[in-house]
């Protein structure tokens, strides 16, 4: 699977899971910092749990807790490349 296709669905699976309906795909940058105020989603450790449940099921990819989640994922492009090296 591309990168880029990853990218895509880990995008739509953010706006789904953590009730962000007035966002769309291409209005998520692949280059900001998900959990800092830079990001218009307003994510918050909720959320992160909720995204790395949506991973599990999604590849198949575990990440430990939120505050780890959070530290070791901080942007699209990094979440994308971590599930396609270890999904």
């Amino acid at each position: 699977m591309s990168i880029e296709k990853i990218k895509q669905e880990i995008k739509e699976m953010i706006i789904e899971e953590c009730e962000k309906d007035e966002f769309t795909p291409s209005d998520i940058p692949d280059d900001v910092e998900l959990f800092s105020p830079k990001c218009e989603l307003e994510l918050d450790s909720l959320d992160a749990l909720t995204i790395s449940m949506g991973l599990k099921k999604m590849y198949g990819v575990r990440l430990g807790d939120s505050k780890e989640f959070r530290r070791t994922v901080t942007t699209i492009e990094k979440l994308a490349e971590y599930i396609k090296n270890n999904g």
